[in-house]
């Protein structure tokens, strides 16, 4: 009978040290998809957890001075969960440098860094998409979205307009119907911004999308 106890009681004992803690704390990791980006890629990591809680992750994003982002939840629904950023990095919002990406998960934190460098790639602003699908649909005329591109990519000095696009003329630029195309596929993404600035600046050079002002008849 005593052998028996013994027995049961090694086993016991055996599960407790084989078997893992049901309070076992929260691990959180962040896998990045690369750790050097530059002007016009958007970014993108994965958070990885031990176990999912129903809790947000809190994320913040900082240079390497420590201005950074306020915080953001991001919801936790798998033990792996892409985290696809919205925008690309822009000149005019991102330095140079190097960045750090802090995630807090259930009282346990982590720490992923990347470097944002400038290759040199063209990049046209994020606010100029929804501009070219509503001249898509037709809500705003051609001047409007030639008066958008330099508006929005002055700084950058990208698309070589030769006239002066103003509220007097803003609805005497044609542009052709078949250029819309184009237009689609830089929406869609075949095509980059270098080939959407490349396209417009050749059409524009063509005379192709051009200002055409009515004259009075001379007597």
């Amino acid at each position: 009978m005593r052998v028996k106890v013994g027995i049961v009681a090694t086993i016991v004992i055996l599960s407790l040290t084989v078997l893992p803690s049901a309070h076992a704390e929260s691990t959180v990791e962040i896998i990045m998809e690369k750790t050097t980006y530059s002007y016009c890629e958007k970014l993108f990591y994965t958070i990885k957890v031990s176990e999912v809680t129903g809790n947000p992750a809190i994320i913040h994003i900082r240079d390497d001075t420590g201005k950074g982002s306020s915080a953001i939840p991001f919801p936790i629904t798998d033990l792996e969960n892409p985290v696809p950023s919205r925008v690309a990095f822009e000149k005019e919002i991102f330095p140079l440098g190097k960045y750090f990406i802090d995630v807090e998960y259930s009282e346990a934190q982590t720490t992923a860094e990347f470097t944002l460098i400038d290759s040199g790639k063209v990049c046209i602003p994020e606010t100029v998409k929804p501009i070219m699908a509503n001249w898509l649909s037709g809500n705003i005329s051609d001047g409007f979205l030639i008066d958008a591109f330099e508006k929005f990519t002055e700084d950058l000095e990208l698309f070589k307009i030769p006239f002066d696009v103003n509220e007097t003329t803003v609805y005497d630029v044609r542009i052709p119907e078949w250029v819309k195309n184009v237009g689609y596929w830089w929406l869609e993404g075949a095509i980059s911004d270098d080939d959407l600035v490349n396209a417009i600046n050749n059409l524009i050079e063509r005379n192709i999308i051009s200002l055409e002002q009515e004259t009075g008849n001379e007597i």
